[in-house]
């Protein structure tokens, strides 16, 4: 496994690769909000082998550069994800997103089909039914909080965030590690860019093109998810064509996380469909 850095139209982007080079097609992994590519730490190795696996920073996380008023909606994350896999030499790949990166694996699905042989969307944002309540909040107390110090705001995302986990001690060392790179002045202004770019009125402009989707897909979704019910994977299981409904139990929104076997497995079925 090995980890470097890409420039893209100017910023850097982190990825790392892992997997066993083979005649499987490639495996590109997106995280969500406001996590990093450590989301899928546990997913990666029991995936199957003969797969290259790519597992990306998104702009503004984890490693990868600081937005610097650079575009962060749905759309834009998916043109620069296009440009990684053009630099990577990869045409077509298995493309599986958690939350927001299911977000951003739609735009890539329904804009560039050719370049998505199959996708699986896990825990996924869609249509106009997010951000969430909390998210919500948070972007309503701006005006006061982008004044104060990053660790108000950091405690209290940090709160919100526990509640998508159904093994709290674990996750609350996955949170640490995801909020770090917002804990200082220019940290906290990043945030509050991530914040802003939320916008349901992408994936809503999507929908009415679900439908013409016909690459092999799975829709993913913990039992117990708090910030996005099951409901909304049930929904855009129903509007894909030929798509996979998949709950498992017991898990809340950090699905690779709570259940990184029960991600792994659900990838392996996807890969093995015709």
């Amino acid at each position: 496994m090995r980890g470097e850095f890409i420039d893209v139209n100017g910023a850097r982007l982190y990825y790392y690769a892992a997997g066993t080079r083979g005649g499987g097609e490639p495996i590109v992994l997106l995280h969500g909000f406001p996590t990093s590519s450590h989301l899928w730490a546990r997913v990666v190795p029991a995936l199957p082998d003969g797969h290259r696996v790519v597992v990306v920073d998104l702009l503004g996380y984890g490693r990868s550069d600081r937005p610097q008023g650079r575009p962060l909606g749905v759309r834009a994350h998916a043109e620069r994800v296009l440009e990684l896999l053009d630099v990577l030499g990869i045409n077509y790949a298995c493309v599986v997103g958690h939350e927001l990166g299911a977000g951003v694996a739609q735009a890539l699905a329904v804009r560039w089909p050719a370049r998505v042989a199959r996708l699986a969307l896990v825990n996924p944002v869609a249509y106009d039914e997010w951000p969430v309540r909390e998210v919500r909040l948070a972007r309503a107390m701006l005006p006061l909080t982008r004044h104060l110090p990053a660790t108000f705001l950091l405690t209290l995302l940090r709160r919100e965030l526990l509640r998508g986990y159904a093994e709290q001690e674990s996750g609350a060392r996955s949170i640490d590690k995801y909020l770090k790179p917002f804990a200082s002045a220019d940290g906290r202004d990043a945030l509050v860019e991530h914040l802003l770019a939320l916008d349901a009125a992408e994936t809503a402009q999507l929908a009415p093109r679900l439908k013409d989707l016909v690459m092999p897909t799975t829709v993913l979704a913990g039992a117990h998810d708090p910030f996005l019910p099951p409901a909304v994977a049930e929904r855009l299981a129903a509007d894909v064509p030929g798509a996979v409904l998949e709950v498992v139990p017991d898990a809340r929104h950090f699905l690779p996380e709570d259940a990184p076997r029960a991600v792994a497995d659900s990838v392996a079925r996807l890969l093995a469909r015709e």
